[in-house]
């Protein structure tokens, strides 16, 4: 199929919406941005990872930064790192600064990428790693049907979501106090106008005597 810029989705997006829909909406619609420690070391990791640099390593080869794309599904980004395994699969490894914390948003991302260099290379990829460096541990994600699935429909909501331009509300959840946008977000502020709103469409006074 052959995609407009317009329609090309970034893979990095894919773990935007994963995480919370609002977040993706406000970052890739109203083009709002902000930091917080935990983008801060985002940011700097990637500075130093995004040079493209190819090398090997216990008898593997060694893909930094490696562009990827899908003409299936309409996707484009950058893989941190792939690893070439002996028989040539390739092997995405997605790295975080933070310790272990399994998150379906990173696997989300790291499954697009596996069917993004799936399609580049044509040989199958049953799975891809989150490198959390903050530990200096892996996790292996197994590229299941079930995960494919979720990427497939999520690219369809993001989509539907670009085409519409509305922001969803917010959901005012444990996601919250982590996220870098919660000052442009104000999820507490809404959803008290929310409640307040609700209340008052429920009250009913009392006829006068």
């Amino acid at each position: 199929m052959t995609w407009t810029d317009d329609d090309l989705i970034m893979v990095s997006a894919l773990e935007h919406y994963a995480y919370c829909p609002r977040q993706f909406a406000l970052i890739h619609i109203e083009s709002v941005w902000d930091e917080n420690v935990f983008t801060l070391k985002g940011t700097r990791l990637h500075e130093r990872m995004d040079e493209p640099v190819v090398e090997t390593r216990a008898g593997l080869r060694v893909e930094r930064a490696l562009p990827i794309w899908s003409d299936h599904l309409g996707l484009v980004g950058r893989c941190d790192i792939v690893e070439f395994q002996c028989d040539g699969t390739p092997y995405p490894v997605e790295a975080k600064p933070s310790k272990t914390a399994r998150r379906i948003c990173h696997d989300v991302q790291v499954c697009a990428q596996g069917m993004c260099l799936e399609e580049m290379f044509g040989v199958p990829v049953p799975a891809g790693a989150i490198s959390y460096l903050g530990s200096n541990r892996r996790r292996e994600v197994d590229l299941t049907n079930a995960l494919r699935h979720t990427v497939e429909t999520m690219v369809d909501e993001i989509r539907r979501l670009l085409r519409t331009g509305v922001t969803p509300p917010p959901v005012n959840d444990s996601r919250c106090p982590n996220c870098s946008l919660i000052d442009a977000c104000v999820p507490e502020v809404i959803e008290q106008v929310r409640a307040s709103r609700l209340e008052r469409s429920l009250y009913i006074p009392e006829p006068e005597p």
